[in-house]
């Protein structure tokens, strides 16, 4: 029997049909897969320089922080160098001050214990002083009555010791004392003219 001519035509109708269907559905797909891709692709690009700028940002971090170790580093170095040049200077100024006894050290030490005195509110006080000094005390109590010399001499740089007669107040106005008060102020002085803060 032959073929069915209508059969064939419904046949072949239905095989256009659907290859133009098939065909066209495949452009639509690849004009929506095109058009996915495009936006994948801006997707992508904006995610890339999210990323990029993110490693950007980490690099500068870290480079901030290494900058920053090495100026803490250099400014700590800075900084013992200094305080290590101020320390050989205090000393060398207090063994100056040790072997200096000018002329003007026997005022120094009256005015040394009537500041001693005039702190604790009396003068009846027992002064002490280094061997060195005795005997520049001794002639500066004379303006401080009831004010006496102690046996026993202490070591010190020079300056006097002074306290009241029942031991309840006491004066360290020795030059190594006062050194030492004022160290902190000797320091900063010498680091501001440098710049550098401690």
């Amino acid at each position: 029997m032959p073929p069915d001519p209508r059969l064939e035509a419904a046949v072949d109708k239905i095989l256009d049909r659907t290859g133009e269907e098939i065909l066209s559905g495949l452009g639509e797909s690849r004009k929506e897969a095109a058009e996915a891709l495009a936006g994948s692709a801006k997707t992508l690009e904006r995610e890339y320089d999210r990323i990029v700028e993110e490693g950007r940002k980490e690099a500068d971090k870290i480079h901030r922080k290494i900058v920053g170790s090495a100026d803490l580093e250099a400014r700590n170095k800075q900084i013992l160098l200094l305080e290590t040049a101020i320390d050989r200077v205090l000393e060398k100024v207090l063994a100056s001050i040790s072997a200096e006894r000018g002329p003007g050290y026997p005022d120094m030490i009256k005015s040394l214990i009537g500041e001693a005195t005039a702190t604790l509110g009396t003068t009846q006080v027992v002064v002490r002083a280094g061997s060195r000094d005795k005997d520049v005390v001794q002639a500066s109590l004379g303006g401080f009555p009831g004010a006496e010399l102690a046996q026993e001499p202490i070591e010190c740089l020079g300056g006097v010791k002074v306290s009241s007669k029942d031991g309840s107040m006491t004066l360290d106005n020795t030059i190594d004392a006062r050194f030492d008060r004022m160290k902190p102020l000797i320091r900063k002085e010498i680091v501001s003219k440098f710049g550098i803060g401690i």
